[in-house]
């Protein structure tokens, strides 16, 4: 399976960057950080001025789709979103099977306002210093990916750090990891990661289940105001878009599109 494959090369990855750069190293250079964690609550969470929260992604490729976008430059990417109003940017990191570098999260850290997720399988708290230390203000943690054990740590260990965390699910047994863990911010995938089939009718099935007090973001298969204004309907604050971005010449324009300001 696809999702085992890429934890597989991340464990690789992650090996040879213990030895080059170890974890004593990276955290003393927390001291010199320039990018203190911001609140993302606040520009994820639905209001009346502001109902479709979009977290816009910076992606060039995926395992399913190859490569998405050939003219791909980050920050340009990211500047572009800006203009279009979006919330919060989702980058890319993994560079194997998503052509993603974590050194985006820094360029785009300098130059644009918008808080920053930094997209990849977090597997370590390694990973999560990582993030920091390049810019993140959230980080993206796989349910399916950990175990129950597995996920609690890191998001506990994600807030030690003063970030936050997505807490991303495709099931009832991925939600109920999910609370167990204490998660404030649940995203519903309706890509199955281990298939790459899709269920556009999932958020409907998960949310009712869903305590009232979280953030909830639909993922995957989002492309036109209709379908945002109905997850919304449903209980959606949020909706993180790459693909359908990465396909547009205009990518301000599309993504104001989608929030229903064109």
């Amino acid at each position: 399976m696809i999702l085992d494959e890429i934890i597989a090369r991340t464990k690789i990855d992650l090996e040879r960057k213990k030895k080059e750069y170890p974890l004593e190293w990276l955290g003393r250079s927390l001291a010199y950080n320039p990018f203190p964690p911001r609140d993302v609550h606040k520009v994820l969470k639905s209001t009346e001025e502001n109902p479709y929260r979009i977290i816009a992604e910076v992606k060039k490729a995926s395992p399913s789709k190859g490569v998405i976008r050939e003219d791909f430059d980050p920050l340009m990417i990211a500047k572009e979103y800006e203009e279009g109003g979006a919330d919060a940017l989702s980058i890319l990191t993994e560079p194997h099977y998503f052509k993603g570098d974590i050194e985006y999260l820094t360029q785009i850290r300098r130059y644009v306002p918008m808080p920053l997720l930094r997209k990849d399988f977090i597997i370590d708290k390694y990973q999560l210093v990582e993030a920091l230390v390049y810019g993140a203000d959230f980080v993206l943690l796989i349910a399916k990916a950990l175990t129950r054990k597995q996920l609690k740590e890191l998001l506990e260990y994600t807030w030690h750090l003063g970030m936050e965390a997505l807490v991303e699910i495709h099931d009832k047994k991925d939600l109920i990891k999910a609370i167990f863990a204490g998660a404030n911010i649940i995203g519903i995938n309706h890509r199955n990661l281990e298939t790459f089939e899709m269920d556009m009718n999932l958020s409907e099935k998960l949310i009712p289940l869903i305590p009232n007090s979280k953030i909830i973001v639909a993922e995957s298969g989002i492309y036109d105001h209709e379908q945002v204004k109905h997850l919304h309907e449903v209980g959606a604050d949020a909706f993180l878009v790459g693909e359908h971005f990465m396909r547009q010449d205009d990518i301000s324009g599309a993504l104001k599109k989608l929030k229903g300001k064109q």
